[in-house]
């Protein structure tokens, strides 16, 4: 499976903030990477690298590569919504980023090493597709056999994030996914009516 796996804070560090969560290295070096990355007198961007810049956030916030992207925006293009909102909502409905999300991994890198290594049950199913589209009322589990994992029970210990269209019950390691998130619920600093627009051309 293609992911993502050279250096995070680099990446976070080009983008000017943290976006694969807390990273003690950035916050040291919160400047761009490279041998002028401290220098301000840098050049103005043009409209093109602004949008790129943030359809390459947004990529690496979700941990998805450039095909898989494009296939969500062409299925966000063709619906009904406006177009950036359902892009970002069918990331939010990826099964590992929702995984994430209720806690059970403290990156979604983690998340979907869980589902991919089939700890993880949607309606008392196993999933190891971190691709799959969740729907409003999916029920995500905990494998039975997997329910001890200390990397599992350490990330819920350490997670205090909650979400409103996520319900997660801790004594049964299940939760359900409530409904579709709006826009505003969110959280991800993504500007995406730029994507849109560079999607466009």
């Amino acid at each position: 499976m293609a992911r993502y796996t050279g250096p995070k804070t680099k990446i976070a560090r080009k983008f000017g903030e943290a976006i694969f969560g807390e990273d003690k290295s950035f916050e040291k070096r919160n400047y761009p990477p490279g041998q002028h990355g401290n220098n301000r007198r840098r050049g103005k961007k043009s409209e093109y690298a602004i949008q790129l810049m943030e359809k390459q956030k947004a990529k690496y916030s979700y941990g998805i590569l450039e095909r898989q992207f494009k296939n969500l925006f062409e299925k966000a293009n063709r619906s009904k919504g406006v177009t950036g909102e359902v892009l970002l909502q069918l990331c939010e409905s990826r099964l590992d980023n929702t995984v994430y999300r209720i806690g059970l991994s403290p990156s979604r890198s983690g998340a979907r090493q869980l589902v991919s290594h089939r700890h993880i049950t949607v309606n008392n199913n196993i999933v190891n597709i971190p691709s799959y589209q969740l729907k409003p009322g999916d029920i995500i589990g905990v494998r039975e056999k997997s329910k001890s994992l200390q990397i599992i029970i350490n990330s819920l210990d350490n997670n205090s994030s909650v979400y409103e269209w996520l319900t997660w019950n801790r004594d049964i390691l299940q939760g359900t996914f409530v409904t579709i998130p709006q826009r505003l619920q969110i959280p991800e600093n993504i500007k995406e009516q730029l994507i849109v627009e560079l999607y466009s051309k």
